[in-house]
């Protein structure tokens, strides 16, 4: 274990976490509030345990994919408890336990909230909730390596452990000139969303958080009905950027390389916006006696399918009020996620390609024993490597579910409301079913679930593994 560039990361997430504060500080002078004092007392906080450990460059860069994984796993504890800081400063969550809940919910991009009046909260408040989301989409380790060449050949490691999906492949040679790469084409679609809501008539500061939440699919409202109060051209808009969010950005890089056929050949996408169709109609098929024709019936069944899908969260109704099936859909939509190397949460639509194919792949030999058949994606073989891990994946997820849902059963709950609170936190998706549904919140646990809802964001924004390994004894040997 190579401990002193673990720290060095670390010591480089606490100062860039001391820059992020610089918006919602900004915030609260435009709006001349008061809880800037509890932004800038976290920034020097930061930057105390951050410059420290980053003065000095370590001798040894070289590190490996266990020490990656504590590097990222320690940073977003760091992430996490920091980031809680002006919650509780602030007075706008008073309890640690709740405020890093908030801020964890946030960072993780899952946007399930424990406060009951969002409206209430100031201004640099709101922006701050939102801004993790963008923080957290792309992963701040990798914003870090697109700014720092931190070790070498080496650093492939770090985007391992933080990226989502069962692999991860570099656009070009340098992992550094990846990261780049990754955060421009983030960059600029946020950018683009921003200024298509402006044109829309949506406020400055509404169309920032907006476009935050949609971004890192994270979905923290600023209403109280979350998106339901907003035009029907916001929803439109916001759907759109939801599911693009949600696709595998090396499919942005090949379109923007001009490889189109590459980019559209990609099995994993058609796959999503196969699954996206298929449940937009079939939800406003089933529901659409609530609405008042067929045509808003596709277009809210678009925003929740594609908010439940990207992980993102946000709700222009309440389908909790849905029939069965379409609510069985949602749940379903909820495990299935969004694309690998995407800001999405879940399981991932590649991983459920894999596992049904694998599937099909046992079923024909057991017709035809003798047969050679090998699994493929994108016209490759898929590596006995990726489906060991894949398998892996899905046994330890089940295992943290099944797990959590015992815990959270302490709290006395009916079952819808166990069930889709840890499918909500562990998928990264934000609301649920029943009292956490989308106009419900998650105030009402215990302390002792809400812990555990926090671990389950973090093991499903990080892939499970890289969590798990901190608490294996054999992770923390220095040789």
């Amino acid at each position: 274990m190579n401990y002193r560039i673990i720290a060095y990361i670390v010591g480089w997430v606490l100062n860039l976490q001391a820059i992020f504060m610089a918006l919602p500080s900004l915030t609260a002078v435009i709006y001349n509030e008061e809880d800037i004092s509890a932004f800038l007392i976290t920034m020097v906080i930061c930057l105390a345990m951050g410059l420290p450990l980053t003065r000095k460059k370590p001798k040894n860069k070289v590190f490996h994919i266990k020490d990656g994984c504590v590097a990222v796993a320690l940073s977003w504890f760091v992430l996490s408890l920091t980031g809680a800081i002006p919650f509780v400063l602030s007075g706008s969550i008073p309890h640690p336990i709740d405020a890093i809940f908030e801020t964890v919910s946030g960072f993780t991009t899952t946007g399930s909230s424990i406060l009951t009046d969002v409206e209430s909260l100031s201004k640099s408040v709101l922006i701050w909730r939102s801004f993790t989301h963008w923080i957290g989409g792309m992963g701040v380790l990798v914003f870090l390596l697109s700014l720092l060449p931190l070790a070498g050949g080496y650093h492939m490691n770090l985007m391992r452990a933080e990226s989502p999906g069962p692999s991860v492949s570099k656009l070009v040679p340098k992992v550094q000139s990846t990261a780049k790469i990754l955060y421009s084409i983030y960059l600029g679609m946020t950018v683009i969303q921003i200024l298509l809501l402006l044109l829309g008539g949506i406020p400055v500061f509404d169309s920032l958080c907006i476009t935050f939440g949609t971004a890192g699919t994270g979905g923290f409202g600023i209403r109280n009905d979350s998106m339901g109060g907003y035009s029907l051209y916001c929803q439109i808009v916001t759907t759109i950027f939801m599911i693009l969010f949600g696709v595998n950005f090396s499919a942005y890089y090949l379109i923007l390389t001009k490889k189109f056929k590459s980019a559209f050949q990609i099995e994993e996408i058609r796959y999503y916006f196969g699954i996206i169709i298929a449940t937009v109609l079939l939800i406003a098929i089933n529901s659409r006696h609530m609405f008042s024709g067929f045509g808003q019936a596709i277009q809210q069944s678009a925003f929740q399918v594609g908010s439940i899908i990207t992980t993102t969260g946000y709700s222009s109704t309440d389908f909790n009020q849905w029939p069965a099936l379409s609510k069985t859909i949602l749940v379903i939509l909820m495990f299935v996620g969004a694309c690998a190397e995407s800001t999405g949460g879940g399981i991932k639509v590649s991983r459920i390609v894999l596992l049904l194919k694998a599937a099909k792949k046992e079923f024909q030999l057991y017709l035809h024993p003798n047969a050679v058949k090998k699994i493929k994606m994108d016209k490759k073989s898929v590596s006995h490597e990726t489906l060991r891990s894949t398998n892996i994946f899905l046994s330890v997820y089940l295992l943290i579910f099944c797990g959590s849902i015992l815990i959270l059963s302490l709290d006395n709950f009916d079952m819808a409301t166990n069930f889709t609170a840890i499918a909500a936190t562990l998928n990264n998706i934000g609301p649920g079913l029943e009292i956490v549904g989308p106009m419900g919140n998650f105030s009402s646990f215990s302390y002792l679930s809400k812990l555990v809802m926090i671990f389950d964001m973090l093991a499903g924004r990080l892939e499970i593994f890289p969590l798990m390994l901190l608490f294996f004894k054999g992770t923390w040997k220095k040789f």
